[in-house]
């Protein structure tokens, strides 16, 4: 009587693993890697989850700390964006090696003006800042320094990356 239990409990399970492990090696197809983007309180984090061809998986997760816009982003190629955009030659910015002095110090500027900007969310007031630089105009430097275009030539993308990347190494 017991090994008809054991047959009972184990012939599902067998079936179970033998689906999971045919269905989830996507029918010999290559792997891929899919994306989400999981919102928690107004901050986004990219979780990125790559599935083998076989009944294994391995999955990354990163968190910008930011992305403003819902969309996410990533601070090391932020940091690209923002060597490549010039910011750098404005702003002072210590994660970017920068000393410009003709914009506002990213170091601790943007959490001070999104509190004074309606208390914004830090990602949301800096990916503003960058799309409409004069919707807010920082304590000491007046409208106009900051060409309007950066928000158009970028891709949302890096729109993304360039705010997690300001985000992660602005004092809070």
């Amino acid at each position: 009587m017991l090994w008809l239990l054991f047959v009972a409990l184990l012939l599902p399970a067998g079936f179970a693993g033998w689906a999971v492990g045919h269905y989830t090696s996507l029918g010999g197809k290559p792997s891929e890697t899919v994306v989400h983007t999981v919102t928690l309180g107004g901050t986004s984090s990219a979780a990125t989850t790559t599935q083998a061809a076989t009944t294994t998986s391995a999955a990354t997760t990163t968190s910008s700390g930011g992305g403003g816009g819902g969309g996410g982003g990533n601070a090391a190629a932020g940091k690209t964006v923002f060597a490549s955009s010039g910011c750098g030659s404005c702003h002072t910015f210590k994660p970017a090696s920068s000393t410009g002095t003709i914009g506002p110090d990213l170091d601790s500027a943007p959490t001070a003006d999104a509190k004074a900007d309606n208390n914004m969310e830090l990602a949301d007031f800096i990916e503003e800042s960058i799309k409409d630089p004069d919707a807010y105009i920082a304590k000491g430097f007046s409208k106009g320094i900051m060409p309007t275009n950066f928000g158009s030539q970028l891709s949302s993308s890096q729109l993304h990356d360039l705010v997690a990347f300001i985000v992660a190494g602005s004092n809070s």
